[in-house]
């Protein structure tokens, strides 16, 4: 049964490259899009990467409103099949690929945490996160007590990855990528991580076990280095942007990048939540 289902698997992955690569629209240094690209880079999938420029609005252009109504980024749309939320479509990804399980499993309860711990960062830890610092780029002061709400999550990332290797289990899953995601960002903003051991142990070993980390995470997380403390976004140095291409329509649409592989730097992305 379990060579059947690789076999199906192997057939969809050959019926995706005939139809052509998904789409994802992105916002280049947001953390939930970096999760997608993340897990695509684990992975091996090959995207059409969009960039929507969310400072001018592209997001609500009637064109992507006809895909994603929400107007949210990231957005995959799959021959036709959208997604438009970061863990279901790490989750999606994960799915119909053939080497998927290796950090998506299939047993109910390994699954069962991996959902877990997707769910702890989207629902707590991120959030938190945002709480404390997304009124601080608009001038606000920090927080000391949003600022203890957040180091009471990351108390309990920490105690998860004393009990584990890793976040969800003793293999490196979406639910690590996603958590990734998230304390990356956290540490570039600024807060101070310095009393959780086991979580920069950890941050240290997923860098290392994500080919193309610096473009599937990285480049995103440097835009938010000293955000904080100047309440505007740092964009990328020019030296580090390469020249895309611009798909062909009646209307003006986002820059497009494809990126096979090893991912390639796409487009000029500001910074997004």
């Amino acid at each position: 049964a379990r060579s059947v289902d690789i076999l199906l698997l192997v057939v969809l992955a050959a019926l995706q490259t005939l139809a052509g690569k998904p789409d994802l629209y992105y916002y280049w240094s947001s953390p939930p899009c970096r999760i997608v690209m993340m897990t695509a880079s684990v992975l091996g999938v090959d995207l059409n990467y969009i960039h929507l420029n969310i400072k001018k609005g592209e997001q609500f252009k009637p064109e992507f409103l006809s895909i994603n109504p929400q107007h949210t980024v990231p957005t995959l749309n799959d021959n036709g099949f959208v997604l438009s939320e970061s863990r279901a479509i790490a989750a999606y990804i994960a799915d119909t690929n053939p080497n998927g399980e290796k950090i998506y499993p299939k047993d109910p309860k390994q699954r069962a945490i991996v959902h877990q711990m997707l769910h702890f960062d989207c629902s707590r830890l991120y959030p938190n996160f945002l709480d404390l610092y997304k009124p601080m780029m608009t001038g606000a002061a920090f927080d000391e007590v949003k600022a203890d709400k957040l180091d009471d999550s990351l108390s309990m990332l920490e105690e998860y990855l004393k009990r584990n290797e890793w976040a969800a289990g003793d293999q490196m899953t979406i639910a690590d990528l996603s958590l990734m995601a998230t304390v990356t960002t956290v540490e570039a903003a600024g807060h101070d991580l310095s009393e959780f051991p086991k979580i920069n142990q950890w941050v240290m070993k997923t860098k290392a076990a994500i080919p193309d980390y610096q473009m599937a995470n990285q480049d995103g997380v440097d835009t938010w280095k000293g955000y904080n403390l100047r309440g505007k976004e740092r964009e990328m140095p020019q030296e580090n942007r390469t020249t895309t291409t611009e798909r062909s329509t009646t209307t003006e649409r986002s820059t497009v990048a494809n990126i096979k592989g090893p991912f390639r730097r796409s487009t000029l992305c500001p910074h997004q939540w």
